[in-house]
């Protein structure tokens, strides 16, 4: 069965019957039905704990459904693992990246297939993945290890490895959260010309409906774990997909900025330069202030200095010249002198950069303030004030999880994203707020949330420095907006004033 499926030369047809899952007394998943066409574009919609992750893993063979059925070419089928689904042509893009960053851009493609040898000839691989890669819609160095390459980068080498799998259908996990609005248009347009010539099928998670409008030919939309509707994208609106993700008519709100005079300044860099990880250098002699009530966003193509410089901030990497001021001192982000001051950080990846993966909720939510009254009383840990202010954060915020007890690590992408906002913006003595990608692989609700969230910060007074590679949300929430490309600063303009056409240009690495 499986020989014939892989000698047949057509993108198999996909189907998903009233499948159920269920973890203890969670309905993750209720009776939800799908159907992938061959040759189609399939776009699935829903917020944040709506059952999509839950859905595509049932397909993948990582969860065993509870009930239901999965057929593939009309017969049921059931997949055990990643390597049974790849075995019918499935295969997966996450959200989070998979390679392993101390190794090559050949190196992650030859261990990511499943026959993969004991004994490699390196001359042959390399001549193999040379064709490959020239073949491919997009290239990257094949001597490069992954920790030089940028988050944009990364996630074309994750679907470059299923393209080289040979997968015929490609499940997509937001695969354009970490990319700029062209290269998403890029990578996305690439992908449905393979699926109009027949040589992929996409189901595509994803919570931009501006993509789903332009690439998908059909949406289903969760909620609650069940489904929501269904329809051809033509036939639909945004609108009408918003109403099915949230149960009611919605529309974007205006994010209502106070009018203030910024003057005083907050955060203050002086000639900073820092390098990247493999010793090269990420920023040279940047310069940038940042006021009360004022957000300052900083757009740029990704892999641009802006990770060095928000680590630089978060004390997460140490620069090799310049100064840092918050407040008219220096400021080295000690986790004292980011209390003494005021200083939040939202940075990108979360679980990876802000939370501790094993520990539970209420543990994350308090890795600020566990040392102090009234978590803390003569150096013991009061762990029930801890789980009530837990419980509190997460009502507030909207975290799902089933308990303060669970391992943040076991939360959805998006949870752990509204975890460190609970953490960081629950403060209402924030001077500094240094926000970067904040709403990644967020649903349309919370992203509308967490930007009301920063404007009100700044209405108070904060002082808002906004790293985001969506010029969508820069546009939104900036008063100034500053390009970074090989970093540097290369364009500042009041967000009255700004040129789109020069940003594009300054981004894209052009002086003129």
């Amino acid at each position: 069965m499986l020989s014939d499926l892989y000698s047949s030369t057509q993108t198999p047809d996909l189907k998903v019957i009233d499948l159920a899952k269920q973890f203890g007394s969670l309905i993750a998943l209720d009776r939800v039905s799908l159907h992938l066409q061959p040759g189609s574009f399939h776009a699935l919609l829903g917020e944040n704990g709506a059952g999509k992750s839950t859905l595509v893993k049932c397909i993948m063979g990582f969860y065993q459904p509870t009930s239901g059925e999965i057929l593939i070419e009309g017969r049921s089928q059931e997949i055990k693992s990643p390597s049974v689904a790849h075995q019918f042509g499935i295969g997966m893009v996450y959200q989070h990246f998979t390679s392993v960053p101390a190794m090559t851009v050949a190196e992650n493609l030859v261990l990511s297939r499943f026959d993969s040898p004991k004994l490699i000839n390196w001359r042959q691989e390399m001549e193999q993945l040379q064709a490959f890669m020239e073949a491919a819609p997009f290239q990257i160095p094949l001597t490069r290890p992954v920790s030089q390459l940028a988050a944009g980068e990364k996630q074309k080498l994750e679907i470059l490895k299923q393209l080289y799998l040979k997968s015929r259908v490609l499940i997509l996990d937001e695969p354009t959260s970490v990319l700029t609005p062209g290269e998403a248009d890029e990578i996305l347009g690439l992908l449905r010309k393979e699926v109009t010539a027949g040589h992929l099928s996409v189901l595509m998670i994803s919570h931009k409906f501006r993509e789903v409008m332009a690439f998908a030919d059909e949406v289903t939309v969760l909620r609650k774990g069940r489904l929501a509707g269904q329809g051809f994208v033509k036939e639909l609106t945004i609108a009408a997909m918003a109403q099915m993700m949230l149960g009611e008519e919605r529309t974007a709100k205006t994010v209502a900025k106070a009018t203030l005079i910024a003057e005083t300044p907050v955060l203050e860099i002086h000639n900073l330069c820092a390098d990247k990880d493999n010793g090269l250098p990420a920023i040279a002699t940047l310069n940038l202030s940042v006021h009360s009530g004022e957000i300052v966003g900083i757009a740029g193509v990704s892999g641009n200095g802006q990770k060095e410089l928000v680590e630089s901030l978060a004390g997460q990497r140490v620069p090799t010249a310049g100064q840092i001021c918050v407040n008219g001192e220096p400021y080295t982000a000690t986790r004292a002198q980011m209390f003494r001051h005021q200083v939040f950080v939202l940075p990108e990846e979360p679980l990876q950069n802000a939370c501790v993966s094993h520990m539970s909720v209420s543990e994350n939510l308090a890795l600020r303030t566990f040392d102090r009254p009234p978590q803390s009383k003569q150096g013991f840990l009061l762990l029930r004030v801890m789980r009530q202010m837990a419980q509190t954060l997460v009502q507030t915020f909207s975290i799902r999880t089933p308990s303060v007890n669970t391992p943040v690590g076991n939360l959805s992408g998006g949870n752990v994203q509204r975890t460190v906002l609970a953490r960081e913006l629950s403060s209402d003595q924030i001077r500094l707020l240094i926000a970067s990608n904040p709403c990644f692989g967020l649903d349309f609700a919370a992203v509308e949330y967490i930007h009301s969230e920063i404007v009100a910060a700044r209405n108070r007074g904060v002082a808002v420095l906004l790293v985001s590679e969506d010029l969508d949300e820069l546009l939104t929430l900036a008063d100034r907006i500053l390009v970074m490309s090989d970093g540097k600063l290369v364009y500042e303009g009041a967000i009255a004033e700004v040129d789109l056409t020069t940003i594009g240009r300054r981004m894209a690495g052009h002086s003129s």
